[in-house]
């Protein structure tokens, strides 16, 4: 079960959320991506464990095509990290909590 602390982006809303949340973790996902089935657990903890000092948000590629095209997303799980509305982190794969909870924590 996903966790009410994480944010569902869509085309519509991904620029405001970014521009508007100090600290961000976006994961970009697709439904049918196991290693993205294999993170989405350690996504939904982060959220829990940083409510109210990181905003934690999913972005389905599948769904939201012209947020996919304009990040140049080309493999998925990717996951942004953004500071104040800038891109600080950029990574494709899986990564342990205890170096994204490092990554974030450093912000």
């Amino acid at each position: 079960m996903a966790s009410p602390n994480v944010l569902e982006l869509t085309d519509a809303t991904y620029d405001e959320t970014v521009a508007k949340s100090p600290v961000l973790l976006v994961d970009f996902w697709a439904p049918w991506c196991g290693p993205c089935k294999m993170i989405a657990p350690v996504i939904d903890e982060i959220a829990n464990e940083l409510v109210g000092s990181v905003t934690v948000a999913k972005v389905n590629v599948d769904e939201t095509p012209a947020v996919a095209q304009a990040n140049r997303i080309t493999a998925i799980p990717s996951l942004f990290i953004y500071k104040n509305g800038t891109l600080v982190e950029r990574s494709t794969g899986l990564a342990s909590k205890g170096a994204l909870l490092e990554k974030l924590k450093a912000l």
